[in-house]
């Protein structure tokens, strides 16, 4: 009984230190490292998405454009990766000027730039060095891109999403964030292993995509959606601090979204205020009817 209560005890502790955390990043409270934006949260473990039904912008930068280089870092990248290397440079080889990343293309900026669905993805990396075993520091993250990233080859619109070889630790599957590498602001993300993690996973039913790598792509375009519309959490976010992918997480639209490239995967919609307003996308678990995946529905 008090190992029980020990264990939820602390488990509460994590998740109140994690959304006091993301608070804070959203009132751009001072941090020792870069802010954990945009948690997708695993089912039950926490907030996904607000009660307040369209996004406001803040002010802050969005993402017209971006690049995407991914990083595998853990040594069973090199000798037991399966499909998901594979499979996620397929996922970011077709996310550029699909309908899936047109769901986001509403947003502007203080000065009417606008996201657009121009995604290029420039192919990975393999760090074979031993990561760390959770995703709760995120300059070791920071570092990790600038160990692996030229000077020469940064660009501030870039994003790169690092992938560990680790299970998942805590109450969320994935998070995105930014800093500065050589004088160059960089956005990235961090996400765990998902092999056999029910509370990370879509349960998609698209043929040839093993579990593990139908949850890495379905919370791989929840955290680049956000990055491109609140790169910096100081852009599009509703009152409560939810992002657009926050807003509809763990609800879809069609059983697969098909990108440019013609491979299909089951990922989570987006909020679109012009969606809600016109009353149609499909609704996120709140009954609101403004999430958008590039489907028919």
């Amino acid at each position: 009984m008090k190992i029980r209560t020990g264990l939820m005890l602390f488990a509460l502790f994590v998740f109140s230190s994690f959304a006091l955390f993301a608070q804070d990043a959203k009132q751009g409270h001072g941090n020792a490292e870069p802010p954990m934006l945009g948690v997708h949260w695993a089912k039950g473990a926490g907030p996904s998405q607000g009660s307040n039904p369209s996004m406001t912008y803040h002010g802050g930068p969005i993402l017209p454009a971006t690049s995407v280089t991914a990083i595998f870092w853990g040594p069973s990248w090199a000798t037991a990766p399966a499909d998901k290397i594979s499979g996620l440079d397929l996922f970011y080889q077709g996310i550029g000027g699909s309908t899936y990343a047109g769901t986001c293309n509403e947003f502007k900026d203080s000065s009417t730039a606008q996201v657009t669905s121009s995604i290029s993805y420039t192919g990975h990396l393999i760090d074979t060095s031993t990561p760390p075993n959770n995703g709760n520091r995120t300059a070791l993250f920071l570092a990790e891109v600038c160990r692996m990233i030229p000077p020469s080859q940064l660009v501030s619109n870039a994003y790169y999403p690092i992938y560990i070889d680790n299970s998942r630790v805590g109450g969320y599957c994935a998070w995105h964030s930014y800093g500065s590498c050589s004088g160059v602001t960089v956005q990235f993300g961090f996400f765990y292993k998902l092999d056999s993690d029910a509370g990370c996973d879509p349960q998609s039913t698209v043929a040839g995509q093993s579990q593990g790598l139908a949850a890495l792509a379905n919370v791989s375009g929840h955290e680049l959606s956000e990055t491109r519309t609140d790169p910096h959490a100081n852009a599009w976010y509703d009152n409560s601090g939810s992002e657009n992918a926050d807003k509809c997480a763990w609800t879809f639209g069609t059983p697969a979204v098909t990108l440019a490239n013609g491979t299909q995967w089951k990922v989570q919609g987006n909020w679109s205020n012009s969606a809600y307003t016109s009353g149609t996308g499909y609704p996120n678990s709140n009954g609101q009817k403004g999430c958008l995946d590039g489907g028919n529905y």
